[in-house]
């Protein structure tokens, strides 16, 4: 089986970054058709934080799709589906209780904005350049990573503001590093410049931010800016959302990114590796928030289905019992320190950030700190030649995207950084 064989029954809008075939994965690697072993970087874009295929996963989904596979949560309840929510309201942090099951990314963060405006009564939202919320038209209206996902869908939703994303590396319109103090200070100016001149506090429902910018490159904001923002929040009656789809669930080397900085969001959303590869996602809130969101405001065919359900227990099961949270940051300590020095080696990588196994190398042009998407293309390549799929990311494609599992270990670890090192020296 070729893929250029059976490529003209596709539809070209999902583009492809190889012509690979996969047959079958277990842990860190995956198979193709040929039988060619490939380290996996992506692992599902940071959806498979067991690895794939892990025996406690596959149990569980055989289990229970000899059970029970669907018959609508809308209408009947899922013992799997009614102990997720239980467990996903003990883990949340603060009063975030309540539970909504999605099946997306997109989709969670849709209804996390029809809950904001539900609630508030207002109409508008406030976004961030440089995020990354999804492929559907309300997701893709709060997206400011490239202007190619709003490109021939305009007008998208309205009432949608942007504010810039407080990364110090590539502070403002210049791209210049600044300290942590000085891009906290201006963004916040930035914010309020935004509230006296386009949109009036009151009339914003809900703004929505990711914890740690995923797909914008993996940038982790000054904790002093979040602190700040959710003083705004609660100044203005505005609803903050946490888009915890790909920073959530252990990646930070915590179960959500937001303990990094002690800030509650009003609302979190999450997916990804909520159900160990299945698709399954979620919004949660608190109780109060939730009750005005009366029955039939928002629905869903598929959401709360039992076998993802089942696969998600297993996930909360197997993080216990094998400490991925002490793994991830165990190895993900190590791996930064390596990166470091992979730094420190080749002028080419600018910068080196990240929490737990949420990592990212930005690469540079050396003589004036501007993206090289170039290089960073180069070594995808040698890596694929190599036998290693990678992932890039940053608003100008000059970033190197790291999603291992979060039980990977040193040893795996190495293997990567050796063919990252090789790769580096081919430039």
């Amino acid at each position: 089986m070729k893929f250029a064989d059976y490529k003209p029954y596709l539809s070209p809008a999902l583009a492809k970054t190889t012509d690979l075939v996969m047959d079958s994965a277990k842990g860190f690697y995956i198979t193709d058709l040929n039988g060619d072993k490939y380290i996996d970087l992506v692992q599902g874009i940071a959806v498979n934080a067991l690895g794939h295929c892990h025996p406690n996963i596959v149990k569980a989904i055989q289990d229970q799709a000899a059970k029970l596979i669907d018959a609508s949560f809308n209408l009947v309840s899922y013992p799997t589906t009614l102990e997720l929510a239980k467990r996903i309201s003990e883990l949340a942090p603060g009063d975030l209780s309540t539970v909504f099951f999605s099946n997306g990314g997109s989709e969670a963060n849709d209804g996390a904005i029809k809950l904001a405006k539900a609630v508030t009564g207002r109409p508008c939202i406030i976004a961030y350049r440089g995020s990354f919320h999804g492929r559907s038209i309300g997701a893709t209206s709060i997206t400011g990573s490239n202007s190619k996902y709003r490109k021939h869908y305009e007008p998208l939703m309205g009432g949608v503001y942007f504010a810039p994303y407080p990364n110090p590396y590539r502070w403002g319109t210049s791209g210049e590093a600044a300290s942590e103090e000085v891009t906290t200070r201006e963004a916040l100016n930035e914010l309020q410049i935004m509230f006296d001149q386009l949109v009036y506090p009151e009339d914003v429902a809900a703004i929505i931010i990711e914890p740690v910018l995923g797909e914008g490159g993996y940038v982790v904001p000054p904790k002093a800016y979040l602190e700040a923002l959710r003083g705004i929040c609660d100044k203005y009656g505005i609803l903050l959302i946490f888009d915890e789809i790909q920073s959530g669930y252990g990646r930070t080397g915590k179960m959500f990114a937001s303990e990094h900085f002690g800030v509650v969001p009003d609302v979190m959303t999450l997916g990804k590796a909520i159900a160990g590869g299945l698709p399954m996602s979620a919004i949660v809130s608190t109780e109060e928030i939730m009750s005005k969101w009366l029955p039939g405001m928002h629905g869903t065919t598929f959401g709360g289905h039992p076998v993802c359900a089942a696969a998600a227990l297993a996930v909360l099961d197997t993080f216990k019992e094998e400490n991925i949270l002490e793994n991830c940051t165990k190895v993900g300590e190590y791996l930064k320190s390596r990166l470091f020095e992979l730094k420190e080696k080749y002028p080419v990588i600018g910068d080196v950030r990240g929490l737990g196994l949420m990592l990212a190398m930005e690469f540079i042009n050396p003589e004036d700190r501007s993206p090289n998407a170039e290089a960073f293309n180069k070594v995808r390549q040698y890596c694929l030649d190599n036998k290693m799929l990678i992932l890039g990311c940053g608003v100008y494609g000059n970033g190197f995207r790291i999603a291992t599992p979060l039980n990977v270990t040193k040893d795996e670890v190495d293997q990567v950084l050796s063919i990252v090192d090789k790769a580096l020296a081919a430039l």
